[in-house]
């Protein structure tokens, strides 16, 4: 039996005060197992982001627990959250969120400074990386002198780079092309098959396609889970 790597039990989560709320959740109940490839859906205002800031340890729910590796989240404190992020979670957004002067290799070596992992084993990791994402002669190019594409792999490198539980990937395709936007998916489906579980948020048919399990949302529920 694969093994839970993320579970939401009941969880809500309203923001506002007083009259003025907002339901974005409303006690949803998902697992994420090790391994899985699922693609989140939803129309615009349907809970779909909110539910993948609480994945990510972004935000909290208001209601319900939500455990990451078997560790209910609601009460670490924010440092404890930011650990858990760097050690646990791996992000990749629709923009880059690439540092515009420094290289390839060191956008990706970011998340091990703050792992505190030496320097050495540092380097070695983020070529590695960079390779596995079809890099390896970029690595000291600055995101300018890369295209759309090669920018998002980059960010894919830096993802990947501390072993996360969950890949995070929330529209990645967004401000690509479609050929573009092809080999990132292709590049997805690849770390899949490696072992590595993918949450990826869309609202695009296409996008989600590739993944193996879809949950849509509408209303801050969870209206389908399809399983393919």
């Amino acid at each position: 039996m694969p093994k839970k790597v993320a579970t939401l039990e009941k969880v809500s989560k309203t923001y506002g005060r007083d009259d003025l709320t907002v339901k974005a959740l409303d006690k949803i109940n998902l697992e994420i197992y090790k391994g899985d490839y699922l693609a989140v859906m939803g129309a615009s205002g349907s809970g779909k982001s909110t539910a993948m800031n609480i994945i990510g340890c972004l935000d909290r729910p208001s209601e319900g627990v939500y455990k990451l590796n078997g560790i209910p989240v609601e009460n670490l404190s924010d440092d404890e959250l930011a650990e858990l992020r760097n050690q646990k979670l791996g992000f990749v957004f629709q923009q880059f969120h690439l540092l515009s002067d420094a290289t390839a290799l060191e956008n990706v070596l970011l998340p091990m400074i703050y792992a505190g992992i030496n320097p050495h084993e540092r380097e070695e990791r983020a070529k590695n990386a960079l390779e596995k994402v079809g890099l390896s002669e970029r690595v000291n190019n600055r995101p300018n002198q890369l295209s759309g594409g090669q920018q998002q792999r980059v960010a894919i490198a830096r993802a990947i780079i501390n072993k996360p539980a969950i890949l995070l990937a929330d529209e990645p395709t967004g401000a690509l092309d479609s050929k573009t936007t092809e080999d990132v998916l292709d590049l997805f489906d690849k770390l899949h098959q490696s072992g590595i579980t993918i949450v990826l948020v869309t609202h695009e048919d296409e996008v989600a396609s590739r993944a193996k399990k879809i949950a849509r949302f509408k209303d801050g529920k969870i209206v389908e889970l399809k399983i393919k």
